[in-house]
């Protein structure tokens, strides 16, 4: 019987596999072209995210802690009525009140007690101090106006006078209502409505991305509207926190959220992907520790309590807190920051509309 001869499976050499861009795998590759790879992946972009979002939680924690977590009256306005019997007595009690807060008091005379109860409904002064009773000093305090300033001053009243050996009296004018009483439920209203106005523009942008301009006011508006009753009517009616004066309140939070969601639209017409980050920084991080409503601005560090009031989440909180609890005082800055901050964000948004990277093409004519 013959052998059979042997055979052996010949397989053609494929030669060298190509890369997924058409490159020989076994080549040895630059150090450009392995940049550019990276660069046409999707790693470039996740590996920013990862950096941003790293920076972005440090950033959010240090702004926080730093307007919020040691707060340090500065200059606190606090009227002062009639004379006092003793100079001696009140220079002794302002010294020793000003030592105690760390601060200047910018000290506002008024003859009567009633004009001084007025500048606290206006908003202009913080506290008010009688000094020309024979018993003592009398403080008057407004809770309401600043209950983080309210809080300090009560505790540094007492203390003072009986270190210096006048009696000292406190009492609040204008007290936070029972469901609010350390007065951070409109700072969390007004967050609430900051936050949610600009993640529904974001939310717009990814499952609606074919609203053409118009279209993708009207719907922002839309939010805005419904997200305000829905917060109004939950924390009034729902939650009896705050008493609300609610037609106005709800508009309030309504021009909050729409201002807080053109915002976002503007800056992702203006740098397209990355209009997270102007937007976080602007509402977030700088906005709402600068607001007002966690921290009286008297105790923010000056440059915040000056910057706070002209970005959305302060006026917000400043006519949120004047609706409520001064509405025969109202203030118009506060409507006005809003209604220019969104007004200015539609005109960006509508002048370079064809920059945005939402909208369709027209349909063409039949």
């Amino acid at each position: 019987m013959s052998e059979e001869p042997e055979w052996s499976e010949h397989r053609a050499d494929p030669g060298p596999r190509r890369g997924p861009h058409g490159r020989h795998d076994g080549a040895q590759r630059t150090a450009s072209q392995k940049w550019q790879d990276f660069k046409d992946s999707p790693f470039l972009p996740a590996t920013v995210l990862v950096l941003i979002l790293a920076a972005a939680a440090g950033l959010f924690a240090g702004s926080y802690t730093y307007a919020m977590a040691d707060p340090t009256p500065r200059h606190v306005p606090v009227a002062v009525v009639g004379e006092p019997d003793s100079k001696q007595d009140r220079s002794a009690f302002v010294t020793g009140m000003e030592k105690a807060l760390s601060s200047s008091l910018q000290l506002r005379h008024y003859r009567a007690q009633a004009a001084a109860e007025q500048a606290i409904e206006a908003q202009r002064v913080f506290a008010v101090m009688r000094v020309e009773r024979p018993d003592g000093v009398e403080l008057d305090v407004s809770s309401a106006s600043g209950a983080s300033v309210a809080e300090l001053l009560e505790e540094a009243g007492p203390k003072v006078g009986k270190k210096i050996g006048v009696p000292v009296q406190v009492r609040d004018l204008k007290p936070l209502g029972k469901g609010d009483p350390r007065g951070l439920a409109i700072f969390y209203i007004s967050l609430a409505a900051v936050i949610i106005g600009f993640v529904g523009a974001i939310q717009l942008s990814v499952h609606a991305r074919a609203l053409n301009p118009p279209e993708r006011i009207a719907f922002t508006v839309a939010y805005a509207l419904l997200g305000g009753f829905v917060i109004a009517a939950l924390v009034d009616w729902g939650l009896d926190a705050l008493h609300l004066p609610f037609v106005r309140s709800w508009l309030i939070l309504a021009l909050t959220m729409f201002a807080s969601g053109m915002v976002f639209t503007m800056f992702n017409t203006l740098v397209g992907r990355w209009a997270m980050l102007p937007t976080w920084g602007l509402m977030v991080l700088l906005g709402n520790p600068s607001s007002g409503g966690a921290v009286s601005w008297p105790l923010l560090p000056s440059a915040l309590g000056e910057i706070g009031r002209w970005l959305p989440p302060g006026a917000s909180v400043n006519a949120q807190h004047t609706a409520v609890y001064f509405p025969d005082h109202q203030l118009l800055q506060p409507y006005l920051v809003l209604a220019a901050w969104a007004l200015v964000s539609c005109a960006v948004f509508w002048t370079w509309r064809h920059r945005h990277p939402g909208g369709r093409a027209a349909a063409a004519p039949g």
